[in-house]
Order: structure tokens, then sequence, then C-alpha cells
């Protein structure tokens, strides 16, 4: 593991206080044994026959094939002539003393320093390295800004030029989405979800939203649901539940949420109502990211997405509140400040949880992201994880406080 508050590595073969501490106290050498460890023995600053108190510690060095050594018992090596025999030592609790031969015998030793200081403990904190405590986005920062602007631009150009043109752009998402998601159940879990009838499904799903309307997107995910259930029957008996589920739930999940922007497009001011619900998501997530790097203390479920915290919450609830009382305000026909206050506070909640959903999903799949399609984001499906579930959210208020349209 990686873990910058253990300190930087020791040298090899090097053995902390508490570690050499804790050694039995039948494993120091004493007078009179066959043997010299090279670990465990004391040499005195002046003479060998001076005070025992004067002596000090060597630093500890690594015998390569010394195995002794390894396990803090006796070395097998021979005496060398010359090296003292151990002295009264300061007893067990300073067990992490001990005399090294001679430097030039060992070139690899560290050299005598007298006013050298005591190494800290293994695992204590030290100092970072340069930019190592700044917080960092932990993605490519302007790949992620030139795709999102990329992004805006189709997306705003069709939502403005010609509605069905936007249409398509949400049933290319679906497919896309819907190939992401079942091409990792299948790597990730073996579940066979089958994509051709959820990818023709997921698109008569939306396109029946945006000309029937609410009954038309359910009667279309009616017939999805019914078309996976056979599709699957061509294959094997074994699993059939659990693909069938998982086709299902993907159904569910990416093309009849999605169906809900559909819905908003068809009203006479959809574009607006698609682009209102569009700042606010984003706003959510800016704010709440803005925030949460910066004052972000308290995890908010850091077992499913470490990253995100009360502070980040707090911030894309403000932020979007803020802009829904604007885009209510300014771009909804017979909107309300007020409106768009609860509107945008609904939208951060969404959004959240949205953003959550998908992280467990990740999380149970063992993937950071969906898929590579898009530069610094991932893939679609994780740029739809706050879309996908505040698109009914939106639609149901707007239907509240001003009409279907």
């Amino acid at each position: 593991m990686n873990d910058s508050s253990w300190g930087a590595p020791q040298p090899a073969g090097y053995r902390g206080p508490g570690e050499q501490g804790s050694a039995a106290p039948s494993a120091m050498p004493r007078p009179g044994d066959g043997h010299l460890s090279t670990r465990d023995v004391s040499v005195p600053v002046h003479d060998v026959g001076g005070d025992a108190s004067q002596t000090r510690r060597m630093p500890i060095v690594s015998d390569p094939g010394d195995p002794g050594d390894e396990r803090g018992g006796p070395s097998s090596r021979p005496e060398r002539p010359g090296v003292p025999g151990p002295g009264p030592g300061p007893g067990p609790a300073d067990s992490t003393g001990g005399a090294q031969p001679h430097d030039q015998d060992r070139p690899h030793a560290q050299p005598n320093r007298p006013h050298e200081q005591p190494d800290a403990p293994e695992g204590a904190a030290t100092a970072p390295a340069a930019g190592e405590g700044k917080k960092r986005a932990g993605r490519d920062l302007r790949a992620a800004i030139g795709v999102g602007l990329g992004l805006g631009v189709v997306i705003l150009a069709s939502l403005f030029f010609y509605k069905p043109v936007f249409l398509g752009v949400i049933v290319v998402a679906v497919v896309v989405g819907l190939w992401e998601l079942t091409s990792r159940l299948k790597e990730r879990k073996d579940i066979s979800a089958p994509l051709v009838p959820l990818a023709v499904g997921g698109a008569a799903m939306t396109i029946a939203g945006y000309l029937r309307g609410a009954e038309g997107a359910w009667v279309a995910m009616a017939l999805t649901a019914l078309a996976v259930l056979v599709w699957r029957m061509a294959q094997p008996p074994a699993d059939y539940l659990r693909d069938v589920t998982a086709g299902l739930f993907a159904a569910f999940y990416v093309p009849f949420l999605a169906t809900f922007v559909a819905l908003m497009l068809a009203a006479d001011d959809g574009p607006r109502r698609v682009l209102t619900f569009l700042i606010l998501t984003v706003v959510s997530d800016t704010g709440a990211y803005a925030v949460g790097w910066r004052f972000g203390r308290h995890k908010l479920a850091p077992r499913i997405s470490p990253g995100k915290t009360r502070e980040g919450l707090i911030g894309a609830v403000s932020f979007a509140m803020a802009a829904g009382a604007l885009c209510t305000q300014f771009l909804i026909d017979d909107g309300s400040w007020w409106q768009g206050l609860l509107l945008g506070l609904a939208v951060a909640v969404s959004a959240t949880l949205g953003d959550l959903g998908e992280s467990m999903i990740k999380r149970d799949l063992g993937i950071k992201d969906m898929g590579t399609l898009l530069p610094g984001h991932g893939g679609i499906m994780d740029r739809l994880d706050s879309l996908l579930p505040t698109a009914p959210v939106v639609w149901l208020l707007l239907v509240i406080f001003v009409g279907a349209g």
C-alpha cells in the first residue's frame, strides 16, 4: 500500500526501534557465547574498558547472506579479530543498540557521527514532498475542460436549432450508455444482458416519449422488457434469471430515465426546460466539487464514494438553489424564483444520489470508470450518472409548477 503517513522508506535491512525493542531478551548475546551478533554488540566511545554508560548505538546495516540478522537471532558469521566483545549493556529495554564491525570491513556501513540523532520510529509522519500535500483533481483537467466545452456546444446547438436533432443526441447517448453498462457487466460479472433488444427498445422508448408522451414511454418500456425476456431464451437456461434481471435494470436505468428529457423537450418551451435541467445539474456538481475540494472535511458516504463530503453537499445545494431561482425566473414561462429554490434543492439531492448510485455500481464491478470514450471524463455513463435520476425530478416539478406546456 502507498500511504504517505508511513514516512520515507528505510534502507534495506533497517529495523525501527519499536521492532528492535520487541526482541526477546534471550536473543541477546551473552559473554561466553560461541558467536558474535553483528547487531547486538555495543562499542564504547573511548576505550573498551571504559564506562559502559558512555556507549552509543551504531547504525543498523543489514548483512546480505546472514540469515541470523534477519531473524534478530545469533549470526552464523565467525568472530572477527579486533572486534571487542559485548560489554555490560544497558539492559533489554535498550536492545536497539549494537556495534558493527569497522567501516573498512563493511563498505556499505554508514560513517560514525558523534551527534547523530536517533532514527524516527517506523510509521512516524514525515514532511511531505514538494506539492505532495496539495489536493489534485485526479484527472486530466485540460482534457476534461475541452471535452466538456465540446459537448456543451453540441448540446446547445442541437437543442435550439431543431428539436429532433437534440432527440437524436439523446438516443445516441442512450445506446452508447447501454453498450458501456452491458459490456462492464459481462467483463466483470459475466452477466449477459442482451444489448440488441435493449438498444432498439431504448431508442424506441425515447422517441415514443417525445411523440406520445408518458403513455408512449410506458408502452415502449413494457415491450422492451418483453423483448429482453424472449431474446435471452435463445441461450441455455443457466443464469437466465440473472441475465434478464440485469437487462430489465439496464432498460430502466438508462433509456427509461432518459425518456423524461424527451418529455421535457416536447413542451412548447421544451428547449428552455431542458436547458434549465442541464444548468442545474451541472451547477450542482460544480458547487459540490468546488466547495468540497476547498473546505471538505467530513465524509458524506465514505464506504461508497470517499471523495464526497458534507461540505460539498452544502455547496451543491447552495449553488443549485441560486441557479434554480435565476433559471425559473428568466427561462421558464410563468415560473417564479421561489419555485426555483425548491427545484434547485431537489436537483442537488437527486444529482448527489445518482452519483452515489453509480459509484455503488462501479464499486461492485471493481472499476473506476464505465468507459474511456470521453478523455478526462471516462465514459458516457460517467457523465449521465447525475443527469439520469435528475430528469424525472425536474420534469415532475416543472409540470406541477407551470404545467406540461
